[in-house]
């Protein structure tokens, strides 16, 4: 029997509409969640014109309506977060311990620009009597999901609202993890975040918990660093959009460590031109991390590597969703990171317009649909 639901619907020419769509009964690997919330990224945008129909939505969190016979983690009326690097569990990557970039499943590392067709999943979910794909193999824009069980992790918190955890499944991954998974910052040391939005509060908010002794963010907006601070920030630097490079930037944010450098630094902004930024704000023998997922081609002044400065470029902050959510959700529970604040407003399904308009705009920490 099919599941008839709403859903927003990419035409891959830069258009959406919300639309009509059909799920069908789970296999035996696979559970329907009812969503109840979506997070929004920029990644959800760009899905507009990726060149072919597909239902959007990779962040989510929802309840379990139903799961294949051999389904054992997650039970129906189960609350859950969606992960949308699902790992297979026994590729290469996947048994090194990289299950965010499994050779399987993962719909980003084979074609390397965003989403692989080759990796999607067509079965289960049908539009105008065809198969459609799915956003990272979810489609959380959507008010029932068919996904593999491997691609939820059950939420251990009873408080925790359905916005603030549909937002853990990317944007709170990827800066937390980007922190503790990736750089490995330690305690006691200090910390340069470039750009904070969503994803550079929670570089913020992972420095935190990672005992850093000194957090700068740097933007251009100063109703931004506001909130950085809110969130974990010690320092605030207003950027200059004129500084190119931001070699200004940099000059202030060695002042604030002992004239060396930050001992790492973090990329947040998605501008090409300031991929190598984070490489000019850390001191020598510093880590440098690109965390926005720039793909363009950039061109780097060597100089900028003196001396023995490591550059990092980890996906989704190299996560492990059975591990790191619910550590995430732990530091929730202890006040130690902060996810409701970090909702900024939340739309239903037809105001997604309206959303993408105010993620374009820098108006939102986090835009969030809720579901009836």
């Amino acid at each position: 029997m099919f599941i008839h639901c709403k859903a927003a619907v990419a035409d891959g020419l830069g258009n959406f509409n919300i639309e009509e769509i059909e799920i069908q009964e789970p296999d035996d690997d696979e559970v329907i969640v009812k969503m109840k919330a979506a997070g929004l990224c920029h990644t959800d945008f760009d899905s507009l014109s990726w060149g072919k129909p597909i239902v959007m939505g990779h962040e989510g969190a929802g309840i379990v309506h139903k799961t294949g016979k051999d389904v054992t983690g997650v039970a129906a009326g189960d609350h859950v977060i969606m992960n949308w690097a699902t790992p297979c569990g026994h590729c290469f990557q996947c048994l090194e311990g990289n299950e965010h970039i499994c050779e399987i499943n993962s719909p980003v590392v084979a074609g390397g620009n965003g989403y692989t067709p080759g990796h999607a999943h067509l079965a289960g979910t049908t539009w105008n009597g065809q198969p459609i794909e799915r956003s990272f193999n979810l489609g959380t824009l959507s008010e029932y999901v068919l996904v593999k069980a491997l691609a939820v992790v059950k939420n251990p918190s009873a408080s925790m609202s359905f916005p603030a955890a549909s937002i853990i499944s990317c944007g709170v991954m990827t800066g937390y993890g980007s922190v503790v998974n990736a750089a490995k910052v330690k305690p006691g040391s200090s910390v340069a975040v470039l750009g904070t939005g969503g994803v550079g509060l929670n570089v913020i908010q992972g420095a935190k918990v990672a005992g850093a002794s000194v957090i700068i963010a740097v933007d251009v907006n100063p109703q931004r660093l506001e909130a950085a601070v809110a969130f974990g920030a010690t320092h605030t630097i207003l950027a200059d959009r004129e500084d190119k490079g931001l070699m200004r930037a940099a000059k202030r944010v060695k002042a604030l460590c002992n004239g060396r450098g930050a001992d790492y630094a973090f990329e947040c902004t998605a501008i090409p031109e300031l991929g190598a930024a984070p490489l000019a704000m850390v001191r020598n023998a510093g880590t440098a991390v690109q965390v926005s997922g720039i793909e363009q081609e950039i061109t780097i002044d060597m100089n900028l590597f003196e001396w023995d400065k490591i550059y990092i470029n980890p996906l989704y902050g190299k996560c492990r969703p059975q591990i790191d959510f619910p550590q995430i959700v732990a530091h929730y529970e202890n006040g130690a990171m902060l996810l409701e604040e970090m909702v900024t407003r939340t739309y239903p399904l037809s105001g997604l317009g309206q959303a993408f308009d105010d993620l374009l705009n820098g108006r939102n920490a986090k835009g969030v649909i809720v579901f009836e």
